[in-house]
Formats: C-alpha cells, structure tokens, sequence
C-alpha cells in the first residue's frame, strides 16, 4: 500500500492514494441535459452486470444516483461519468465535466487492428484505446475502427459502429461493448440484424454511422475513402434519436 503519495508538490489524502493504487474497474459515461439522461435505466444495467462479474454484485442504484447528484450539484447539462472501482473494495465515483456534442460529420475513420481484452466490459483502464485514438487523431482522422488482422470490425475505439444496407440496419457481429446509444437505436422501428463486417463491406452501405453518449455520427470517409451517405436514412436515425426522452435524476 502507497503509504504517502504528492500530485504537484500537494500530499494526497488516503482516499485519493487508493484511488491512485487501482487498476481495477469499470464505469458508465452519459450526457446530461436539463438534469435528463437517456437510457438512465440502460446505465444501471450496465453498471450491474459489469459488478456481478468483475466484484460479484452491482453497485448499489441509490447510491449511483446519489453520487450523480453530487458530481452535478447546480450543474443541469454535463459530461458524467460513474466508476467502480476496486479501493478495498468496490467504490463508486462520479465526475462531471462540460457536457460533450457530437463530433461534426460526416467523420473519416482510421481501421486499427486492436481487439479488446472482455469487450463487453466498459473497463476504467483505457490506456489502449485512449493511445489509439491519439494516434489516429494526430493522422488527420476523427475515430478509429478495431478490427482483426483480415479487417473483421468490432467497434470504434470510443463508439459503436451500424449501418443501414438493403433497409436493414446492421450490426457488426463481433465481440465489443453493447453501447448505451446502440441499445436505444436497436429499439427503432426497422428490421435489424447481425453479420460479420469487413471494412471492405462498407462501401455498399447506404448510411455509415458511429454512435456512443454524445450522439449519432455519419461516417463518410474510412481511411480516406469514400462511401456513401443517403442524407434521408440519416435524417430518419437523427430524428428517432432526437425524439428518445432523457429520464430525470431528480
């Protein structure tokens, strides 16, 4: 155990020591408007079935909303995240920070071959990923999309990726994290399904898209090539998550 421990010339209380110790966890990241989260109840899934298996059981819900509360204080639109962390034993924290739009399309995207260890598990330690999308972005690039060595895609290193071919909305048939924002869109009124997706199979979509908190994203450029974008399927998309209501936190 870190018996003392300085962050700019500052002692660090224990508490934050044994935050500094932990390498173990996972957490849930949402936009907040108006004291609104969509998909909240989706979160606290998410948070429970990640805590049953990493720690055996989920966090508690009052105290997740508690945690919440207090990051925002007066706050009513925010970037939130809620961790569990192993500190001597599961402990939750919530952040807040400035609330986060989606990034303007439509987005070039960059294949990076990179597989995540339990993909299903939205892990605090992303040190990949975090790397990855450095990478790509200092290349010109707006997100990167992990793939196998032969191309097979997976997700986006902070997103999920679909799309719309033959008026289907597709998914990629991998392992990967089931986003909040995909969750909500699998809810939308067209028939779905799920395949195997090769980068080389992006090119005979109609619409192209990657989706995480801060919203839905058109792709137009995997790594600098073009593909297309059917400006009516993506008004449709925009539209049902636009009409998805936030569930209140107070």
């Amino acid at each position: 155990m870190i018996e003392r421990a300085a962050i700019e010339g500052r002692l660090m209380d224990e508490d934050a020591r044994r935050l500094l110790e932990s390498r173990y966890g996972h957490f849930t990241a949402m936009q907040v408007r108006d004291r609104r989260v969509r998909g909240l109840g989706l979160h606290f899934e998410r948070l429970d079935e990640a805590g049953r298996e990493l720690f055996g059981a989920g966090p508690d819900r009052a105290e997740v909303l508690e945690s919440i509360r207090a990051a925002l204080g007066d706050l009513r639109d925010a970037s939130v995240r809620v961790y569990v962390m192993d500190s001597g034993g599961p402990r939750v924290i919530a952040t807040a920070a400035a609330p986060h739009e989606p990034l303007k399309g439509p987005l070039n995207v960059k294949p990076v071959v990179y597989q995540r260890y339990l993909a299903h598990i939205k892990q605090a330690s992303g040190f990949q990923q975090a790397h990855i999308l450095r990478t790509v972005t200092r290349e010109g690039f707006d997100e990167a999309l992990l793939t196998t060595g032969d191309g097979l895609i997976s997700e986006g290193a902070i997103t999920n990726l679909g799309g719309f071919a033959d008026g289907r909305l597709v998914w990629p048939d991998a392992p990967m994290l089931h986003g909040i924002t995909m969750r909500l869109l699998e809810r939308m009124d067209v028939p779905q399904e799920r395949r195997p997706l090769r980068v080389a199979d992006l090119a005979g979509f109609d619409l192209v898209f990657l989706c995480n908190s801060w919203g839905v994203m058109p792709v137009g450029r995997v790594d600098g090539v073009p593909l297309p974008l059917d400006d009516g399927l993506a008004a449709r998309l925009f539209a049902y998550y636009d009409g998805v209501p936030g569930d209140p936190l107070d």
